[in-house]
């Protein structure tokens, strides 16, 4: 409704692609005269756009990804839906259209997968179901090695997890029992998590609608983990971020992302570029 009601795309869907030297040569090209804008923002991201106005290297880069095999949405699944949606209801008010009309289109921005950084996505959690420190704890180690922690936990692998509670911070390892005979989702780190710990032991089964979780971004670090517990939440988990080949193959096998599993920057800013229909 958004979009039907402005009659514009204000912010892009976020495409990855598989890294390509054509694209990247031709970019770099492109980057050597002067920039249509250049700012920072207030939160410290610098923007410098460019307008590709030669032909040859405008058709360069079409020959390049029609090339590709595909193009994997990052971010915007929904902003995607709606666009067609949208597409497809301007076609049926305008049946003698070309095929050229503004509303075939929305607004995109791609990313070499190699220039794309993917950051841990955390969650917190309001409450322990019911249970005490020690009783949660008992739970998590039939499961997970946990080993306390003097400072803060970034994962450096997959398969394990920080955890911050009662104002202390864990290491938590999966145990490979629990690892055998798992399927390309199952395998995630989020759906371990959340297979294992947040459905079984907090009572979370639907990450999507249950209040009692909250999702936060890896760009806010760990200090909001803990943050967020001392103010609203009992307890945190940091995760090991996923990896742009996961995103790929998981999208190559005709499979959807858990909720939530990943963080993409950079992002751009909200009505940089508009698109109107």
């Amino acid at each position: 409704r958004h979009f039907d009601v402005t009659n514009a795309n204000t912010e892009p869907v976020f495409f990855a692609y598989r890294s390509h030297s054509g694209v990247k040569a031709v970019l770099d090209e492109i980057c050597l005269q002067d920039p249509a804008v250049h700012f920072t923002s207030e939160d410290g991201i610098t923007h410098t756009c460019y307008v590709v106005d030669d032909q040859l290297q405008e058709g360069k880069l079409l020959r390049y990804f029609e090339e590709m095999d595909a193009l994997y949405i990052a971010d915007g699944h929904h902003r995607t839906a709606s666009a067609a949606k949208i597409g497809l209801k301007r076609r049926e008010e305008h049946p003698n259209y070309s095929g050229d009309e503004a509303f075939h289109f929305f607004l995109a921005v791609l990313f070499d997968e190699d220039e794309l950084m993917i950051m841990d996505y955390n969650r917190v959690v309001k409450d322990l179901n019911g249970l005490s420190e020690g009783e949660f704890l008992n739970r998590v180690k039939e499961v997970f090695t946990v080993e306390k922690s003097t400072q803060a936990v970034r994962p450096q692998q997959k398969g394990t997890f920080g955890m911050y509670l009662g104002d202390a911070w864990y290491r938590l390892t999966i145990k490979e029992a629990f690892l055998k005979d798992k399927d390309l989702i199952a395998s995630l780190d989020v759906s371990l998590l959340q297979d294992h710990l947040l459905a079984p032991i907090l009572g979370v089964e639907d990450p999507r609608s249950d209040e009692r979780i909250d999702f936060v971004g890896g760009i806010r670090g760990l200090e909001e983990l803990e943050r967020r517990v001392a103010h609203d939440m009992s307890v945190a988990f940091s995760f090991y971020p996923t990896s742009a080949a996961e995103l790929f193959t998981v999208a190559d096998a005709g499979e959807i992302m858990p909720p939530k599993s990943t963080w993409f920057e950079p992002k751009l800013r909200s009505g940089l570029f508009v698109h109107t229909l």
